[in-house]
């Protein structure tokens, strides 16, 4: 089971930790990703990394403001976002998939978990 928390609301320029808890195992052959989806939007690669090597991969839209990170020993994948951006605002989700973190289509991590909610008034 995959536990996000850490979403609210944050005025335009200012900063969130978002934290993904795993219940389970995660193993090194796994990649972490965070996706957001806004209001009428589909689902959107954010970020992600391997467990293992901590490799990473960024959508361009967020490249130099977020950084994902992972607490091996508390099971746990963090996004810290900067410089938030009104449109930033959607409910942020954490999935696992098996494979390599550069890989960043919604149907191809395999577990989910439910979202939290990132709210940036402008």
């Amino acid at each position: 089971q995959l536990q996000a928390s850490g979403g609210g609301l944050v005025q335009a320029g200012g900063s969130l930790s978002l934290s993904c808890a795993a219940s389970g195992r995660i193993f090194s052959s796994h990649a972490m990703g965070w996706f957001r989806q806004a209001p009428g939007q589909g689902r959107k690669f954010v970020a992600a990394m391997d467990w293992s090597g901590g490799r990473t991969k960024y959508a361009d839209s967020v490249t130099g403001r977020f950084t994902i990170s992972r607490d091996k020993g508390k099971n746990t994948v963090y996004l810290q976002m900067n410089s938030l951006k009104p449109e930033d605002t959607a409910v942020y989700y954490c999935a696992r998939r098996t494979g390599s973190p550069y890989v960043t289509g919604e149907g191809d991590y395999e577990y989910w978990g439910q979202g939290t909610l990132v709210t940036v008034s402008s």
